[in-house]
């Protein structure tokens, strides 16, 4: 089980990846390296009230982020199919990566034991990662509350630029 204080620290080098994405095939953080910026959000399933509230609100966003040279990418353990599908039903231009095994989420430290109608499960707990340029983590939301949180995220971008 991950714990919490797995979560990389600001100022830290970002933990690499490498994950199948919609629509582009394979991903690394490394690729954006010296030229662009990574919002790294990680949400726990395609197509459910919370994720698809959050990922609308950074697609509203996506020409602020565009315009600070940041690119944003979502993160969770659902397929390559099942993302295609929420991309399209929701119109989302970024992409979104599968990380089926939780290898990644678990480097971010986001893979926790969750509790739902008493029923205790692993899953992904709500996190975004602001990754600079040089692929160290500019700023952190370890656990997020959907509602105002694109609005903190651009606010943080800002500050970086």
């Amino acid at each position: 089980m991950a714990a919490e204080s797995k979560v990389p620290e600001v100022g830290k080098r970002a933990p690499a990846f490498n994950l199948p994405a919609y629509p582009e095939g394979k991903i690394r953080l490394s690729q954006y390296k010296g030229e662009k910026n990574v919002l790294l959000y990680f949400y726990p399933k395609d197509d459910t009230p919370g994720c698809t509230t959050e990922s609308c609100e950074f697609r509203d966003r996506v020409a602020t982020f565009k315009r600070n040279d940041t690119v944003i990418l979502g993160i969770s353990p659902d397929s390559v199919v099942s993302h295609e599908k929420f991309a399209t039903k929701y119109e989302l231009p970024f992409i979104l990566l599968s990380d089926e095994n939780h290898e990644i989420a678990e480097k971010y430290g986001v893979w926790v034991e969750k509790m739902n109608y008493g029923k205790k499960y692993m899953g992904i707990q709500r996190a975004t990662f602001l990754i600079d340029k040089e692929g160290k983590i500019a700023a952190a939301w370890p656990k997020v509350k959907v509602n105002g949180h694109a609005d903190e995220v651009t606010e943080a971008l800002e500050e970086l630029i």
